[in-house]
């Protein structure tokens, strides 16, 4: 599978995560092109929500780049706390190759 160059934009809380996508060419259909974070008002560029949080490295913290693979595996569902933080309304279940 096709690897792509990420980094972990916002680390909200409640494994409420948007990713950039800073290098790879993923279908425009499945990410953001633009997305406002509606609490700190900030644009963003070419990012989605982290749809499968239990499987995403907890060393990696805001700001770390590392490389990922769309993971196309049936979803881990798990259990998360329900406070809100903003995400893209686009989401990705996505594997960490190097952390």
């Amino acid at each position: 599978s096709k690897i792509y160059k990420g980094r972990l934009e916002i680390k909200g809380i409640c494994s409420n995560y948007t990713i950039k996508l800073l290098e790879g060419d993923i279908d425009t259909m499945k990410i953001a092109a633009n997305w406002t974070d509606e609490s700190s008002g900030k644009s963003h560029t070419n990012v989605f929500g982290l749809k499968n949080p239990c499987s995403f490295p907890a060393s990696i913290k805001q700001g770390d780049e590392f490389n990922f693979a769309i993971d196309t595996a049936k979803s881990n569902d798990c259990i998360v706390c329900d406070a809100y933080y903003p995400t893209p309304p686009r989401s990705l279940q996505i594997k960490v190759l190097d952390k």
